[in-house]
């Protein structure tokens, strides 16, 4: 499985967005995470950045809602009950990994 995680310069919510898909990744097969960090909007519709941090899972946003435009912005997740936050939660990061068909 490839995982890239996209996020623009001194982003506020990586480390936690890190942390929170290390949590998700315990326990399961080694996984390697290339990290992109985009500087400007060309470089971010060119990775498939939907805001600050996205994670691709084998080249695609897993999160990301359908015709939704590349971003440079700050990005926001939805947890099950609606609420919105800086990262998704480790429940929410299992669930797309096994969607994903790699743990």
């Amino acid at each position: 499985m490839e995982l890239v995680l996209l996020t623009v310069p001194d982003c506020p919510n990586a480390s936690a967005f890190e942390e929170r898909l290390a949590a998700a990744l315990a326990g399961q097969p080694p996984a390697v995470i290339r990290r992109v960090v985009a500087g400007d909007e060309q470089e971010a519709a060119e990775a498939g950045m939907h805001g600050s941090p996205t994670l691709l899972v084998n080249g695609t946003d897993p999160f990301a809602a359908p015709g939704e435009p590349p971003s440079l912005s700050c990005r926001l997740y939805r947890d099950a009950a609606g609420h919105a936050g800086p990262v998704p939660s480790v429940e929410e990061l299992r669930r797309v990994l096994a969607a994903a068909g790699g743990h």
